[in-house]
């Protein structure tokens, strides 16, 4: 039975709508294996779809098909951390987990970039599947067919703290109060803080994350579905977060906070009960470079590897050769430095 571990995301990040999202150290689990019917079960007790409408059964029959393959059934065994409907990327996590599962049972047919385009198709949008994937932040463009996507690994002193309110807000209806059309200016406004968030967390320049996350595509319109979002903004900001965001489509706000304001997240959780939000949980996390694992097993059930998605090398070859052409360089290079020059005639 192959087992996979994915990791929950945030998409936004303020200003880069439907195109910025980052992976974070929550995770949910999967445990897969063909069989003749479909047989799910949620080890956690969830109530979870157990028949052909299940996320991870669905993405796992589409990859099958590109295939051309017949997926017949599956044995699906789910363990789900991230909450749903809570904008931390819970439909993306059971996408990837059915594409990286059933890509496995097929011996790894598509390449990563394969998957990314596939989980884009099937979501919609790639800011969430991309970096549930591929993990770090991710920058994506999806042109209806292919994903453009850049990733970069974060190593900041930083945490993404996670209030998690005690109500879903679904997807379709954070997007149907969304403009169908912009302003000229309001569509420049986003675009230079989205540029100026990737730069500022890159650099360290974490000053300019609140001026980043500021946004006049989505938040404003989604606050309204959110109650006391503007309040838990100012506590945040109150206690010393660099910026607060919705995270995804919500109703999850996250915080940016230096990792030396340990007591952050408690001190979030008193002001919280104290303005009446007793239901509101507060989660710390911090970036997760690697996306989406496969755990290997033995017969006994117990971990014998764990390989990380990013670092699976692709079947075309491209990223081995990259690998291939900078050994020679630094072959050649060392060859240099130690005389063997050649002759020259």
């Amino acid at each position: 039975m192959i087992k996979i571990q994915i990791p929950a995301t945030s998409a936004n990040l303020g200003a880069g709508f439907d195109a910025l999202g980052l992976a974070l150290t929550y995770y949910n689990y999967i445990e897969m294996e063909e069989c003749d019917k479909i047989d799910i079960t949620a080890a956690d007790g969830l109530d979870i779809p157990t028949d052909e409408r299940n996320l991870i059964y669905i993405s796992a029959k589409d990859l099958f098909a590109v295939c051309g393959k017949k997926l017949e059934g599956l044995k699906l065994i789910q363990t789900s951390n991230i909450p749903m409907a809570r904008g931390l990327g819970s439909s993306s996590a059971c996408i990837i987990a059915g594409l990286v599962g059933a890509n496995k049972m097929l011996g790894d047919p598509l390449t990563k970039d394969d998957l990314v385009d596939l989980a884009a198709q099937i979501e919609g949008h790639p800011d969430n599947t991309a970096p549930a994937l591929l993990g770090g932040i991710v920058t994506a463009v999806f042109d209806g067919r292919k994903v453009h996507w850049v990733k970069q690994e974060v190593f900041t002193k930083l945490k993404f703290v996670a209030i998690i309110p005690d109500f879903e807000l679904k997807t379709e209806e954070a997007r149907a109060c969304l403009p169908k059309e912009v302003s000229h200016k309001d569509a420049v406004y986003n675009l230079s803080r989205a540029a100026l968030f990737s730069a500022s967390l890159l650099t360290g320049k974490f000053e300019n994350l609140k001026t980043a996350v500021d946004d006049r595509l989505h938040q404003p319109y989604r606050m309204a579905l959110i109650p006391h979002c503007k309040d838990v903004f100012d506590i945040a900001y109150t206690h010393g977060a660099y910026a607060a965001y919705i995270s995804g489509a919500g109703p999850t706000i996250m915080a940016i906070v230096d990792e030396s304001n340990q007591y952050f997240a408690g001190k979030m959780k008193f002001s919280l009960d104290n303005a009446g939000l007793k239901g509101w949980q507060v989660k710390e996390f911090h970036i997760d470079n690697e996306g989406t694992k496969l755990i290997l097993t033995g017969a006994n059930g117990a971990t014998l590897k764990i390989q990380s998605m990013w670092n699976i090398m692709t079947r075309n070859g491209a990223f081995s050769g990259l690998m291939t052409a900078i050994c020679l360089r630094c072959l050649c290079w060392s060859l240099f430095r130690l005389g063997f020059r050649g002759s020259a005639y």
